[in-house]
């Protein structure tokens, strides 16, 4: 299928781009300070993973650990790491905005109110299409014994822990979708890339920085990526892939929260 053609929320001004070894540069140095960073020490546990002595199965990752054994030391924490997490996002929007760009034109995050109503059906529609096979791939990888028990939350049991737990699904899915497709795939596209070559290059990016939960894991989230990349060169709206990315962080976050534990058994996903 031809995607080409972005269908953009408004005709940007002609915008002025840096030289290729500038933008070069750029994505370095933003993936340096953070998901390129991640995706290097992920690449790095797997490895660990498999030469330790208990088999991968046996093996579990906290995605959202307490950070003080003080209640409200844990909460700054938590707020705090939120916070700076993002500001590689603030450096990417600076980027995408020299020379007389917005980066919010670029990132389709302009438009009337039907074009974010739109936004909001593409993004539930992505969380339910990637959402429900990615549970079943989670269970079928935990079943062959390749990928690690993802424990969601690491919290205590707060007033506040849920509301952190909300905020650290949206800050992923800022980050991420920021950083890995409107960013990356963006410059990528900049440099001459063809939507295709730079739609691979972010998809596997993203499979990269989450090998730490075992190489099935990362395929998944690799097929996440073309799905993202795809919808976003077509639409040229970057809000349905940050809606849908906060969608599914915020159910699996809050999920097993809520859940009865006998139906996660049930279900294979713990």
């Amino acid at each position: 299928m031809d995607i080409a053609a972005p269908a953009p929320a408004a005709a940007p001004a002609p915008v002025t781009l840096p030289s290729r070894s500038r933008m070069r540069a750029e994505v370095l140095i933003v993936l340096g300070l953070s998901l390129g960073q991640t995706a290097i020490y992920a690449a790095i546990r797997l490895i660990e993973r498999y030469m330790d002595t208990a088999p991968i199965a046996s093996q579990s990752t906290t995605l959202n650990p307490s950070r003080s054994s003080i209640d409200w030391i844990d909460l700054i924490r938590q707020v705090l790491g939120i916070g700076f997490a993002l500001v590689p996002v603030a450096l990417a929007l600076y980027l995408l905005s020299q020379h007389g760009a917005s980066s919010r034109v670029r990132l389709g995050l302009v438009g009337p109110a039907r074009r974010w109503w739109g936004d909001v059906g593409w993004g539930v529609v992505l969380a339910a299409s990637i959402g429900l096979p990615g549970l079943a791939l989670y269970a079928i990888s935990r079943a062959l014994g390749q990928t690690v028990r993802i424990d969601t939350s690491g919290l205590p049991d707060m007033w506040w822990s849920a509301t952190i737990l909300l905020l650290s699904a949206a800050a992923a899915g800022v980050l991420e979708e920021f950083v890995v497709v409107g960013f990356v795939l963006t410059r990528l596209r900049d440099m001459g890339r063809s939507p295709w070559t730079a739609i691979v290059i972010a998809a596997l990016l993203r499979g990269a920085y989450h090998l730490y939960q075992g190489w099935p894991m990362a395929l998944g989230n690799v097929a996440m990526g073309l799905v993202f990349g795809w919808v976003y060169v077509r639409r040229g709206r970057l809000a349905p892939l940050v809606l849908a990315h906060w969608t599914l962080d915020a159910v699996a976050f809050i999920g097993p929260e809520v859940v009865p534990h006998a139906w996660l058994e049930a279900l294979g996903v713990v």
